[in-house]
């Protein structure tokens, strides 16, 4: 089991969220991922840094440490084609430690360019389309691609990792999870769901799994469940309702009647050892070997001992 940390681009600047990358390694996480977003989730985020960038720079600034997009939606406001060349950059820079985390995105991030907001049935057409042509630049040459949805004219990724990176693709449900089994290395989820693993597999996935462990390490329970509750609340409201709000003042307004306490549900809140390894175990438990832990207490430094000091030890005992 490898164990990393979520570096969350919405809630710190981007030099923060690249000292927190070098702080990881030194604290002895084996990896860590960046959400990539063009907004933040709510009024209280203030950031929302280009997530290559950041990955580059902690790259430079790091030397075992895995990094990871948690995650990249490929289409939209991206191309696929320009995610195939900023990963294989990432992985050149990195010297093979970057994974490619795919996602099929949110309204919040992607409507930004003006191209609207397909359905659901339409984005999982897109982000297989958009792996076929990523995996299509990763073969060399010059290719062309016409799609459904996506094209490709004579395109060539020039410098290219050996080995490529890992693709990592996310699964909030068992139609995603299928695609990440059938062209994906890996998959990633945000809760510890045993039938995306069941999905995953039957699909022929053998890789990785990666899930997100959510922790708000504070010197108290109530202040890890109040600082949860201001970076997090918005995780409350589930897929259906994170993939279709427009903007952070969306769910500011859809969070209106989330408490602290329900918060306290799915975080580890406060210093108690055994609380964080509970919640951990829940991933572990299902199945999951790439555990990314989330921070989403008040004191980032005070997290970072308590990993090096005593979960870090616990977990590796």
């Amino acid at each position: 089991m490898k164990i990393g940390f979520k570096l969350i681009a919405e809630a710190y600047s981007p030099t923060e969220i690249v000292e927190q990358a070098v702080r990881a390694e030194q604290a002895g996480f084996d990896f860590v991922e960046v959400s990539d977003h063009f907004h933040p989730w709510v009024p209280e985020h203030k950031h929302s840094g280009f997530a290559f960038s950041m990955l580059a720079a902690a790259a430079a600034r790091t030397e075992r440490i895995e990094l990871a997009t948690g995650v990249t939606c490929p289409f939209i406001r991206y191309h696929p084609a320009i995610v195939a060349q900023a990963a294989a950059t990432t992985a050149l820079l990195a010297n093979g430690r970057f994974t490619l985390g795919i996602g099929a995105g949110e309204r919040l991030n992607e409507h930004v360019v003006g191209k609207g907001w397909p359905a659901v049935a339409v984005r999982h057409e897109m982000l297989r389309e958009s792996l076929e042509i990523i995996r299509l630049l990763w073969s060399g040459g010059y290719h062309s691609y016409d799609g459904k949805h996506l094209q490709l004219e004579d395109a060539r990724v020039f410098d290219l990792p050996d080995p490529l990176p890992r693709i990592a693709v996310a699964a909030g449900g068992p139609k995603a999870a299928r695609i990440a089994g059938e062209l994906g290395d890996a998959m990633f989820v945000t809760e510890p769901r045993d039938d995306l693993i069941d999905a995953y597999r039957q699909a022929g996935g053998n890789g990785p799994l990666y899930a997100e462990v959510p922790l708000a390490w504070a010197p108290t329970e109530q202040a890890g469940a109040e600082s949860a509750h201001k970076l997090f609340r918005f995780g409350v409201t589930g897929w259906k309702v994170q993939a279709e709000l427009p903007n952070p003042s969306n769910f500011d307004a859809a969070t209106k009647q989330v408490t602290p306490d329900h918060l306290r549900e799915q975080f580890a809140c406060g210093p108690d050892l055994d609380r964080h390894l509970e919640v951990i175990k829940q991933s572990s438990d299902a199945g999951y070997d790439h555990l990314a832990l989330i921070n989403a207490g008040p004191d980032m430094d005070g997290f970072f001992d308590f990993y090096e000091k005593e979960l870090g030890p616990a977990l590796n005992s």
